[in-house]
């Protein structure tokens, strides 16, 4: 059996960090892919729009429009995401609740969205999770509950549409993106040396999408091998 092409995907948060090294991934190996971000002025190669992901209205459109662009979609990869660190009486509500409306309600907007064009072409999800979809740490409430909710979201949408679309979910570990620019000195990573190429998070994601029809990568842990969150 042999491998197919990306096709034609939607990458979110693609303008920059592992997003944009997904679509680069994909450019190399065939396919066709669509960029979400909410600053698309850095993406080249690729059609974009200016997306927020936590607003689903504006996501329904996008798809909408992605697809109709593309004549259909065949796979979707949700690696948009924000952090806002700090203990949870620190971290302002709103800010916290932004973390859930990108990270996991987003993730969930545009899964459905895109659904009805997956399921004509037999396509593919990919959520992007984290090793801290898996470990609990302090300070880390918000981004801990998101990600612990798409790994549970991608296992349940997997369980109820086998056979009809594919579902993988990547977890990632620690990666050398600007993730981290905007965020407290004590919440930085002290070596960085210790963080994974996006890269190899991106040929870990087209691996998935490329799988022949009837074959599924359910889960894919990827971290380097200091990796400090896992397991």
């Amino acid at each position: 059996m042999k491998k197919q092409s990306p096709g034609r995907v939607i990458v979110t948060g693609g303008g920059s960090g592992l997003g944009a090294a997904i679509v680069e991934v994909i450019l190399d190996a065939g396919g066709t892919p669509f960029v979400f971000d909410r600053d698309v002025s850095r993406v080249s190669g690729a059609k974009a729009l200016q997306v927020d992901v936590s607003d689903r209205e504006a996501v329904e459109r996008a798809v909408k429009e992605a697809a109709e662009s593309l004549g259909g979609l065949d796979g979707v990869v949700t690696a948009a995401g924000i952090d806002r660190c700090g203990k949870l009486g620190d971290v302002p509500a709103g800010e916290w609740e932004k973390v859930i409306g990108v990270n996991l309600l987003g993730t969930v907007s545009v899964v459905r969205a895109a659904l009805p064009y997956l399921k004509e072409s037999r396509g593919r999800v990919i959520t992007i999770a984290s090793t801290l979809g898996l470990r609990a740490l302090p300070d880390a409430t918000a981004y801990c509950a998101s990600k612990f909710g798409v790994i549970g979201f991608s296992r349940a949408l997997a369980a109820e549409t086998g056979g009809v679309i594919g579902v993988t979910t990547i977890i990632p570990g620690g990666m050398k993106t600007h993730f981290f620019d905007d965020r407290d000195e004590q919440y930085k990573p002290q070596d960085d040396s210790k963080l994974n190429d996006p890269e190899n998070v991106a040929h870990a994601v087209v691996f998935a999408l490329s799988q022949p029809l009837g074959s599924e990568v359910r889960e894919l842990l990827i971290c380097p091998a200091e990796e400090g969150s896992w397991p």
